[in-house]
């Protein structure tokens, strides 16, 4: 009896002494998308503590609105009004090392825009955005945000990226528009751009009567082809009504077809308003 006493006190000692030892803290692991999310709800919050998830010895930046670096970001990010600033995203998603996302937004006034975020040995080191003002919804009722959000198909994604890179370079880039119908299912098509309606044949439409009224859409060069299993980003830069443009649009993948569409669209400032040398895009 008196060695089972013995035996459990020196198992508890030594259990104490275990607990005592400065073992190292191991924090859970954050995925790639989860720190991007972090990143964007710091610009509401104001609290930079997410901002650790990005390079500081290397952050490229896109927006020709901010300076260069992580530090530019965090004196935008102090800058900004509380509480009016928010921030609600509603897509992410991740392409290898590029996480991009779909997203409302308030500062200086209610915006909705996508944001790719580029890594390297798990941190931020480069950034681009295309921003746009909201807008009433659009002939069908749909807004710049609203829609399908689930991710489908991820065996799909390179097929799927290959169909809409196809489709831009036929349609938006080459002008051929008699190829237009292989890309979708009969006259099946959501549209949320806010001038323009469902439909294929409503798309079409439309630009006919831009082009009525002497407004041209040129696509002149793809820099980026993104997606996640159904959904398919395409950054391209070009020309709307003669001023030089970057183009976003966000393309759900159905069966092989293009079924939604989104799209934001912002005039590229001249040279002498930027405030960093990387252009954008």
């Amino acid at each position: 009896m008196k060695n089972i006493i013995f035996l459990s006190i020196v198992s508890m000692v030594l259990f104490m002494a275990s607990c005592d030892k400065d073992e190292p803290i191991v924090e859970p692991q954050v995925s790639d998308k989860d720190k991007v999310t972090a990143v964007l709800n710091a610009i509401e919050t104001g609290e930079t503590d997410a901002l650790k998830y990005i390079n500081s010895d290397k952050y490229i930046q896109h927006n020709l609105s901010v300076g260069d670096g992580k530090s530019e970001l965090e004196n935008l990010i102090s800058q900004l009004p509380r509480p009016e600033t928010t921030v609600t995203t509603r897509r992410v998603f991740q392409d290898g090392d590029f996480v991009f996302t779909h997203s409302e937004y308030n500062f200086f006034g209610p915006k909705v825009g996508f944001d790719i975020f580029r890594y390297e040995n798990g941190l931020i080191v480069e950034h681009w955005d295309n921003l746009q003002e909201t807008t009433p919804a659009n002939p069908s009722g749909r807004t710049l945000i609203d829609g399908a959000t689930t991710i489908e198909d991820l065996d799909q994604t390179e097929a799927n990226k290959e169909l809409v890179n196809n489709f831009v370079t036929d349609i938006l880039v080459n002008g051929d528009f008699a190829k237009l119908s292989g890309y979708f299912d009969g006259d099946n098509y959501i549209q949320h751009n806010p001038n323009v309606g469902d439909s294929v044949s409503g798309l079409v439409a439309a630009i006919q009567a831009w082009a009525d009224q002497g407004i041209f859409v040129k696509y002149n060069t793809i820099h980026q082809v993104l997606g996640e299993g159904n959904f398919v980003l395409i950054i391209a830069e070009g020309e709307l009504a003669g001023a030089p443009t970057a183009f976003y649009d966000l393309f759900r993948v159905k069966n092989g077809k293009i079924a939604e569409h989104w799209d934001i669209i912002e005039t590229i400032p001249p040279t002498n308003e930027w405030k960093n040398n990387n252009g954008k895009f």
